[in-house]
């Protein structure tokens, strides 16, 4: 066995930043497997014919993880974007995310960063409260759809010059551990790469093979909650009042109906709706380009749903409501709010009547009634109703509303404040560990488990 030798499992921003650290700490043979392709060679037709469901969704795999075709928002606050603090302490989780900022740059990222103006992030904050809501002001760096992949190569050429192997389209199959110690990891191609530390990060799409894992090395995990939800356009005009003061508005409410937790995510102002493909179930997404503007802004509301004993399968639980909604859209589903208050499907010429003509041509005009679960859509309309109080003209008949999106955050796997499992050596990091569910945080979250490796060699 390579005492020296670290194994990454997954080339997201996790595994990006924890073999960045790897090589600047010195000392180690590191070794990136990803299944996906490298970044040239990533191609999703879901742009121009809608998405096929491919066998390796280029979207979600391949060199950069889904960062790589995001919106790619750094949220530089650690009050958003996952729960890393939880396990190293929020004076230590701030020092980090300053500390991965400054690579995101290094590598090309945007110098510049969104920052709300105290006086109006108090007025805005006032006028949330006022309607039932609470808003999180947070400084933003915002990279775009177009310019995330640039940084992310740049990081790859890096790694390389610093003698990293990456091995794109090689999927590990399992873990290797023998006497509670990792010894490395077992690829799908039957060779086994002999390791003293192995890191998964396999991100949002490979949290089920990692949970599969989990099971079989019996390291403890509880189950996430599933957030499911609808992405929301209308007219950029009618959200400026918030992004025009603070880029992306993170805004959260408690549905009066049933207590429920309902938030906006991934905010695109001036962007488009796209989707993407978890294996069998496509969701929807959005992004928003650094130079290439619409007139449109898109978001999400989501609702999150804990479940209890004795179910344990929130993430299959979300596919099956995807999975319904395929079914009858084809993929992806789109209405206007109107007709949903109506209790009437949308069809292609109501669709046209709308003052918002959806910016993804291949969503099929439906009714989301028929797919989202009443508890959820009851949120989703109170939420609506309370932020048009804040951006006049969101809670309008024409506003679109398209479905399903729904956010997989895995399994929480066990880990101490190093990451570090129960299996000495093996680390879980990143969105797909259940640690983070950002691009800010997981890239911390990397470099806490590089360090610990370090530490303990």
């Amino acid at each position: 066995m390579a005492l020296d030798r670290v194994v990454v499992i997954g080339a997201g921003p996790a595994g990006i930043f924890a073999a960045l650290e790897l090589s600047r700490l010195g000392g180690f043979e590191i070794i990136v497997v990803e299944k996906g392709k490298n970044l040239a060679e990533r191609r999703c037709p879901a742009r121009e014919r809608g998405c096929v469901s491919c066998p390796t969704c280029d979207i979600m795999t391949g060199w950069g993880g889904a960062g790589a075709f995001s919106d790619g928002k750094l949220t530089l606050t650690g009050e958003v974007g996952g729960w890393l603090g939880d396990y190293i302490g929020t004076q230590e989780l701030d020092t980090l995310i300053g500390y991965v900022d400054g690579l995101w740059c290094e590598f090309g990222a945007s110098k510049r960063v969104y920052t709300p103006d105290p006086n109006e992030a108090k007025r805005l904050e006032r006028a949330a409260e006022l309607a039932g809501m609470h808003l999180t002001p947070m400084r933003i760096r915002h990279l775009g759809t177009d310019r995330s992949p640039k940084v992310l190569d740049a990081a790859r050429v890096n790694l390389l010059e610093h003698g990293v192997r990456i091995l794109t389209e090689t999927a590990a199959k399992s873990v290797v551990a023998k006497e509670g110690r990792v010894t490395g990891v077992e690829l799908e191609d039957g060779t086994t790469l002999h390791a003293g530390a192995v890191i998964a990060a396999p991100g949002r799409e490979g949290a089920d093979w990692l949970t599969r894992q989990a099971a079989l090395l019996g390291i403890g995990r509880a189950n996430n909650a599933v957030d499911i939800g609808v992405r929301v356009e209308v007219p950029a005009t009618v959200m400026e009042p918030l992004t025009d003061h603070l880029y992306e508005a993170k805004l959260t409410y408690r549905s009066r109906s049933f207590g429920d937790k309902v938030r906006t995510f991934c905010m695109n102002p001036y962007g488009e709706v796209t989707a993407e493909s978890y294996g069998d179930v496509i969701t929807v997404n959005g992004h928003s380009y650094a130079d290439d503007k619409t007139d449109r802004t898109n978001f999400a509301v989501l609702v999150s749903q804990a479940f209890t004993y004795p179910f344990r399968e929130p993430t299959t639980y979300g596919r099956s409501i995807a999975r319904l909604a395929n079914l009858l859209g084809e993929g992806i589903l789109v209405q206007r709010l109107g007709d949903l208050m109506a209790g009437r499907r949308s069809t292609p010429e109501r669709i046209a009547e709308s003052t918002v003509m959806p910016t993804m041509a291949t969503a099929t005009p439906g009714d989301l009634s028929n797919v989202v679960p009443y508890r959820h859509l009851t949120g989703i309309l109170e939420f609506l109703e309370a932020l048009d109080v804040l951006a006049p003209g969101v809670n309008a008949p024409g506003t679109l509303l398209y479905g399903i999106e729904v956010k997989f955050y895995s399994s929480k796997l066990e880990v101490g404040p190093d990451l570090q499992t129960s299996i000495t050596g093996l680390y879980a990091i990143g969105d797909g560990a259940g640690v983070t569910r950002g691009l800010i945080q997981s890239s911390a979250s990397g470099v806490v488990a590089a360090r610990a490796i370090a530490a303990a060699r």
